[in-house]
């Protein structure tokens, strides 16, 4: 299988500009997004700060019961090497407050699934939005299109935002952009870089919980989306088909979420998105 078709630095200038140029189309200035101290949200703060200025950034750490310390440390060390505007907002609270409130629904059934993660997701966007309002910020959205071909987002939460700037390269790629990022100097902590990813909604949740392993999810979805391969095609291939049926299950299950996504900023001839709304 064919790997990707664009080089870093290709990507890196794309991104940047474009970026830019739609901040411009929209006469805004100011940019905010949230630092959960994992590669995503750091590579959308490095790129932002290029194209908009540091002076023009605010990124707002978000902590959960559930995030670790290493997370929080990550993401006050991204800010400060990028010299942005940063604050703590603490979830805690809003949280267990909300699953208070929430009674009514959970009636005494207090077993976790998806209900508490997205709860948390979408006490994220609003504290974002909050900013993005009374600070006339643009809320930068941080997905990959690796986590938006699985549905692996929360609408209304972390899939909120004025642009979705990384949504149409994959995670591999979301990796390759953080070294490059880092080619002169370190900006995103190496820790970042070499930890792994995970959304921290609950007690020691890792990515791979849910997805496949990026390593063989990448190509994979990259064959399928931009190659317009076949399940029988990638079989011959190699590849095998219990893990070809997972993705395509995911990515059935998720579609859903495709037509509620905000702009994104075009990379290849084939995003996962609406093409009336590629930037």
């Amino acid at each position: 299988m064919k790997t990707f078709d664009y080089s870093i630095e290709e990507i890196h200038s794309t991104l940047v500009s474009s970026l830019r140029n739609f901040f411009a189309k929209c006469g805004q200035k100011k940019a905010v997004l949230g630092l959960s101290g994992g590669i995503d949200s750091a590579v959308v703060a490095a790129l932002a700060a290029e194209a908009l200025g540091k002076e023009n950034v605010c990124g707002i750490l978000m902590p959960s019961p559930f995030s670790t310390m290493h997370s929080l440390t990550d993401a006050m060390d991204l800010a400060n090497n990028l010299d942005i505007e940063h604050m703590v907002i603490p979830i805690e609270k809003m949280y267990m407050r909300a699953i208070r409130d929430l009674e009514p629904i959970f009636k005494g059934d207090d077993s976790w699934d998806n209900t508490q993660e997205n709860i948390q997701a979408r006490i994220r966007g609003m504290i974002i939005m909050a900013y993005s309002n009374r600070h006339g910020a643009l809320a930068l959205n941080t997905s990959n299109k690796s986590e938006l071909a699985m549905g692996y987002g929360t609408l209304y939460g972390d899939l909120s935002g004025a642009v979705m700037v990384i949504a149409d390269i994959y995670k591999i790629q979301v990796y390759d952009l953080a070294r490059y990022i880092n080619r002169e100097k370190t900006i995103i902590p190496i820790s970042t870089i070499t930890k792994a990813p995970s959304a921290e909604l609950r007690h020691d949740q890792k990515d791979s919980d849910t997805l496949p392993d990026y390593a063989l999810l990448d190509p994979v979805l990259h064959a399928l989306i931009e190659e317009g391969r076949t399940k029988e095609e990638l079989i011959k291939e190699g590849v095998e088909e219990a893990l070809i049926d997972r993705i395509l299950t995911l990515k059935a299950r998720s579609a859903f979420k495709v037509h509620q996504m905000p702009p994104v900023i075009k990379i290849s001839e084939k995003p996962i998105h609406d093409p009336s709304k590629w930037v």
